[in-house]
């Protein structure tokens, strides 16, 4: 394939993270405006449904992604994700009712599910060996650009609120909650369109052509993931998954309103401020894309360990020393900023990478279920943290687990660069 073509159709699959990063932030600034719509603003178990229902079809959506992928191939699954996206994006803005609401929520996450293990892993398929890592961090960007995305229509649509006792009787109690929604549904539609052009992994048809009847070996080749021999890569995938997201970056974007007025500031300073972690969140991604070849997937790995756990111990000194203003803010973007150039993106590009091609669709199904997993558990877990630590604790808490695993990772991690798949499996799966 020439490489003007290769570009074209790692930026539509990379479509699937756009939607993911928007419809997984989405929900944040949407949250004050359909909490008082739906009389909920008092009750924190139902404040946890809504918030948690798209993180359980992401589970949903995570768990059946490879078994899928390897009977029916990438391409009709990211279909299927775009179809997700949009019939969630138009649903949740309209329902009036809560249940259905919520519904309509673990519906995307079914989407985000698919497209967070088959987006990564359709680029890496189709990538050439030299730009592989480059391309697969195209999806991080791509998911960062969604969480930026959101966060200014957010942003937008939140502004001349007034008071929050109020909220139910303005516009954006009323409309403007479900616009944030509605606006995921051009992104969506245009991802539906361009999925039908492009093909289908050529790895996948390989795979095909060599095992036979996919629909016969589905099941041997699920089993074949927990064989002896792929169970070092198998645990380094999952601690890599689990790790980008109990390293407690993302607690920033799902608790920002939180973080920010323990932090001395009030609600429309709160939203700016976020806007402003967005921003850098997708510049620094640009740096992950332009250094993954040079540096490659291992030492910016660590960097990203290290990095985090010593912004996180400074963080959590500095909200134990009740420090305030902008020095906080700083200590915030440092911290997405590191992330963004780091664990965001070279998580995806090496689970992409170190599974064979008979394993892959399954094994990172597998991971992405444990990422979703660690991403449920830290969101649930955030709330209880902070009331019963403090947030200096909590964040000392996750520079403690970063330090972990920056262990780990100096021990056990490999470095993918240059080398292609074919290479990798080989050296992988050898044994120690």
């Amino acid at each position: 394939m020439k490489k003007g073509f290769i570009y074209f159709i790692c930026c539509v699959a990379a479509m699937g993270g756009l939607l993911f990063g928007y419809d997984w932030v989405v929900i944040g600034g949407a949250k004050p405006f359909y909490e008082a719509y739906f009389n909920i603003a008092d009750n924190p178990v139902m404040q946890g449904v809504a918030m948690t229902a798209a993180n359980l079809g992401c589970l949903f959506g995570a768990l059946i992604a490879g078994m899928m992928a390897d009977r029916f191939g990438r391409k009709p699954l990211l279909i299927m994700a775009s179809i997700l996206f949009l019939t969630s994006a138009v649903a949740t803005g309209a329902f009036n009712d809560f249940t259905m609401f919520n519904l309509a929520r673990f519906w995307g996450g079914i989407g985000i599910g698919l497209a967070s293990a088959l987006s990564p892993m359709y680029i890496a398929e189709v990538a050439p060996t030299e730009i592989r890592g480059k391309l697969v961090s195209l999806n991080q960007m791509t998911i960062v650009l969604g969480i930026l995305g959101a966060q200014i229509v957010n942003m937008l649509l939140a502004q001349n609120v007034g008071d929050v006792q109020d909220i139910l009787n303005t516009w954006n109690g009323q409309w403007g909650w479900r616009w944030m929604f509605w606006a995921e549904a051009i992104p969506a539609g245009l991802f539906l369109i361009l999925a039908f052009f492009i093909p289908e992994s050529p790895r996948y048809i390989a795979m095909k052509q060599t095992s036979g009847d996919l629909k016969n070996s589905s099941e041997s080749v699920s089993e074949s993931v927990f064989q002896k021999k792929y169970s070092r890569i198998l645990v380094l995938g999952l601690v890599i998954a689990v790790f980008q997201q109990w390293c407690g970056t993302n607690v920033i974007f799902n608790y920002a309103q939180e973080i920010f007025m323990g932090a001395g500031y009030n609600v429309d300073s709160m939203f700016i401020n976020i806007v402003v972690t967005g921003i850098a969140n997708v510049l620094f991604t640009f740096v992950a894309i332009y250094t993954v070849e040079k540096l490659g997937r291992r030492r910016l790995m660590l960097i990203g360990a290290g990095g985090l756990g010593l912004i996180y111990l400074t963080l959590g000194t500095c909200y134990f020393m009740q420090v305030q203003g902008i020095f906080m803010v700083i200590l915030v973007v440092l911290a997405i900023s590191c992330y963004a150039m780091t664990l965001g993106p070279i998580t995806w590009v090496l689970l992409s990478e170190i599974f064979p091609d008979r394993i892959r669709g399954v094994a990172m199904a597998v991971c992405t279920f444990a990422l979703w997993v660690g991403c449920c558990t830290l969101t649930f877990t955030f709330p209880s943290l902070n009331a019963a630590l403090g947030t200096y604790g909590t964040f000392w808490i996750y520079s403690a687990v970063c330090i972990c695993s920056f262990v780990y990772l100096f021990r056990c991690c490999p470095e993918t660069k240059g080398k292609s798949l074919e290479e990798l499996e080989k050296e992988l799966t050898a044994k120690p």
